[in-house]
């Protein structure tokens, strides 16, 4: 992502600042058996009984595959000027190996096509979790041909959109594929291996980096490769605790650094490496493979939800982990045993999540002080609350409109203190398949009734048109 931004003032933000909403495929798409499509692995766990809530699944999810132009009508009404989705890998290049379907790819260039006649920038991810099953049967991200193979389907989709789409995101949040899907197992694949996890994380680096390369080699040089992470706020329980401190390090190593060390600068983390020499030796580190993963990135996406507090562990102590990623007895957390989560102070959403929006300020600065010169995204940031229709049938969420000046007030200070934001995506445009949650949890700007598949934009979504078309954050409602 690379469009020129100008300094703003407090009140407003730059004029060609992106104002969109992301969506991921399995959450939204349905059509899983049409056109070609083979199962992913959310697939696949989604359909493994006790997996999600309900044992519900993306089969239909909001219908996105057959409704694409409604719902790009839609974004349009809302004034979006940019659009964030991802490609369904298993979609394009069933199993995750060999040629494309093109009618897979169609879709893509249909929805593509309908976006830019309503002059709302697309940016594309790669990849949103729904890893082709076929590469999870042959070991999945913990073996090293998953990356290679991820480049493959990275050409792909850059040959058959690259004219056209000149924002790309490789990875969405690579941790949550890593450590939730192979250290806690709330996510699929279900795995539950910490050393697989680690390697699992090394061999995602290794795709971003050779997936930037593939998409170089078949893109105009004018397009801009990011990729999003997720890295945790994380705070010390005790700023003054020398150990609480430690497990703030630890944890910010397992969330942050073991991504961005590589991808930014070259490197692990040296204390990443010592503290989790228990689990692994990093042989899955191949001479060259720091350099592949180190490629020169345009932009930079931020996702950011909620702080995360941590202390020293109380050996005594027992209960559930507080860390706000899913319940399970396996940790997402390796050789992080002797670190205990604590719930941020605040109001709460209904992910039980603290609503802080000084943690995305720090967040956007952090990295402003990581990166120098590099333009920044919030690819993600948004809440879930219990929306339901009221008796005339509209869908007032005040609460969200509050989250969400909150946090558009921070980036808008991350601006003003001298940070490079060029956009910020609404997560999510529609309520859809949230994952294990099943449907449970909204966090759509748009309510879908999932029985007739009826869209209707929430309070929040038009006053988030009016932040998106006058550049200036309207006063949130007072309830």
């Amino acid at each position: 992502m690379s469009d020129s931004a100008t300094p703003a003032t407090p009140a407003t933000f730059p004029p060609a600042f992106l104002w969109g909403a992301a969506t991921s495929a399995y959450q939204i798409e349905g059509a899983v058996r049409e056109d070609g499509r083979t199962p992913s692995i959310w697939d696949t766990f989604s359909h493994t009984p006790g997996k999600t809530a309900g044992g519900e699944t993306g089969d239909i999810a909001v219908d996105h595959y057959h409704r694409y132009r409604e719902d790009v009508a839609l974004m349009a009404e809302l004034g979006l000027n940019a659009y964030r989705f991802s490609v369904s890998w298993p979609r394009v290049q069933p199993t995750g190996r060999g040629p494309a379907v093109q009618r897979g790819l169609d879709f893509y260039r249909r929805l593509v096509d309908e976006l830019l006649a309503h002059g709302i920038k697309p940016a594309v991810t790669l990849y949103h979790w729904d890893l082709p099953q076929e590469l999870e049967d042959a070991g999945g991200w913990p073996e090293r041909d998953t990356a290679h193979r991820f480049a493959e389907y990275a050409q792909i989709v850059g040959e058959a959109l690259g004219d056209r789409v000149e924002h790309w995101i490789t990875l969405n949040e690579p941790w949550c594929s890593a450590f939730l899907g192979y250290a806690s197992g709330v996510h699929a694949p279900g795995r539950t291996d910490p050393a697989a996890s680690l390697r699992a994380a090394h061999h995602l680096n290794l795709a971003h980096g050779l997936g930037a390369r593939a998409l170089r080699s078949v893109m105009p040089a004018r397009n801009s490769v990011a990729i999003s992470l997720n890295s945790s706020v994380v705070r010390p329980l005790s700023p003054s605790d020398p150990a609480d401190l430690a497990a703030a390090r630890k944890i910010d190593d397992l969330s942050s650094g073991i991504f961005h060390g590589p991808i930014l600068h070259g490197a692990y983390p040296e204390t990443l490496l010592e503290a989790t020499s228990s689990l692994t030796d990093w042989s899955c580190i191949h001479d060259g493979d720091l350099d592949l993963i180190h490629q020169p990135l345009d932009a930079l996406g931020l996702n950011y939800y909620t702080p995360t507090l941590v202390s020293a562990a109380d050996p005594d102590a027992k209960g559930p982990r507080a860390d706000g990623h899913g319940t399970s007895d396996h940790s997402p957390w390796p050789a992080a045993d002797d670190v205990a989560f604590h719930q941020s102070p605040g109001e709460q959403t209904e992910m039980g999540w603290s609503v802080d929006p000084t943690g995305l300020h720090d967040l956007i600065m952090r990295y402003t002080a990581e990166a120098p010169g590099l333009p920044l995204y919030v690819t993600e940031n948004g809440a879930a609350y219990d929306d339901k229709p009221g008796a005339d049938g509209t869908v007032h969420d005040p609460d969200r409109i509050a989250y969400l000046h909150g946090h558009l007030s921070a980036v808008r200070r991350a601006i003003t203190d001298g940070a490079d934001v060029r956009g910020y995506f609404l997560w999510s445009l529609l309520d859809n398949f949230e994952w294990a949650y099943g449907y449970d949890k909204r966090f759509g700007a748009v309510y879908v009734d999932y029985a007739t598949q009826q869209r209707i934009p929430k309070s929040s979504a038009l006053w988030y048109a009016r932040a998106a078309k006058s550049g200036v954050l309207p006063e949130p409602e007072r309830i």
